[in-house]
């Protein structure tokens, strides 16, 4: 396992798959695995600085990409605790509420996204809350296209302040 792990890594550092290993990093990282890709992007950059643009084009694309994939996972997991819920309503004629009440937290949340609906994702490029936001707004089925168009936006205001900001500083 840590030889594969070990070509994997020096086939993505190969300076010609460099925009590849990019959008890949970046594509996995909007998922809901706990990765960075800002890094990947930096590094690239400061190695080859005229991949400035393609770099932080092609990381918003994957990172954009990744999100519109976890939106997909929220509606997905919402499909499956509807056929849980009615599978158990069925089977049981009289019972409690199978899903756990919400806390007052997780209630204000909800009526927050609800209420900004697909601008919401404009904030998807935060850490720690970025990708559950895109899994929450495809579990309440927030328009998917809008969602993705603000989660562009956001991704590619993040890849071009952080960018551009790391190779000031560094």
């Amino acid at each position: 396992m840590t030889d594969l792990m070990h070509a994997a890594l020096a086939w993505l550092a190969i300076p010609q798959v460099g925009l590849g290993a990019v959008f890949a990093i970046a594509f996995v990282s909007a998922t809901l695995l706990p990765m960075g890709s800002e890094p990947a992007v930096f590094g690239l950059v400061k190695l080859q600085p005229e991949m400035f643009w393609p770099a932080v084009l092609v990381a918003s694309l994957g990172n954009t990409l990744g999100g519109a994939l976890t939106w997909w996972m929220g509606e997905g997991a919402r499909r499956a605790a509807e056929r849980l819920r009615h599978r158990n309503e069925v089977s049981v004629a009289v019972s409690a509420s199978p899903s756990a009440p919400h806390s007052r937290a997780d209630q204000r949340a909800m009526q927050w996204l609800e209420r900004f609906g697909p601008k919401a994702c404009l904030l998807s490029w935060l850490p720690v809350v970025g990708d559950p936001l895109c899994a929450v707004a495809g579990w309440l089925r927030l328009p998917f296209w809008p969602c993705v168009a603000y989660m562009a936006v956001g991704k590619f205001a993040r890849y071009l302040t952080m960018t551009g900001f790391l190779l000031w500083v560094v």
